[in-house]
């Protein structure tokens, strides 16, 4: 049996404003990630055998981004706002409903 039974990483990769390819950083990302930790923890989801949200360093996903990928699942999606992570976690993380329109 896993530790948790999702694990969720973030992307939060900054390249700078002069890179070729963008970042998830500059859309946000590490701002999310504390956003989805927070509501986690606040509906109970935290912790051993539940849910655990990480950050990530480049997903490699960058003109897709910003990325978010649930293990064990490997289900990637993208995300525009808090009311998408909502989403993500209600639908996927406490209902075991992928998000169909937020996956890439």
């Amino acid at each position: 049996m896993s530790y948790y039974q999702r694990h969720v990483f973030f992307c939060v990769n900054d390249r700078g404003a002069d890179a070729d390819r963008p970042s998830c950083n500059r859309c946000d990302s590490a701002r999310m990630r504390d956003y989805a930790k927070d509501r986690i923890k606040q509906i109970g989801l935290a912790g051993q055998g539940k849910v655990r949200v990480n950050q990530a360093g480049c997903l490699d996903r960058c003109e897709e981004g910003p990325v978010c990928v649930v293990y064990p699942e490997g289900t990637w999606y993208t995300y525009v706002d808090e009311s998408d992570v909502d989403e993500i976690i209600e639908s996927h993380l406490v209902n075991g409903r992928q998000v169909d329109r937020l996956k890439i």
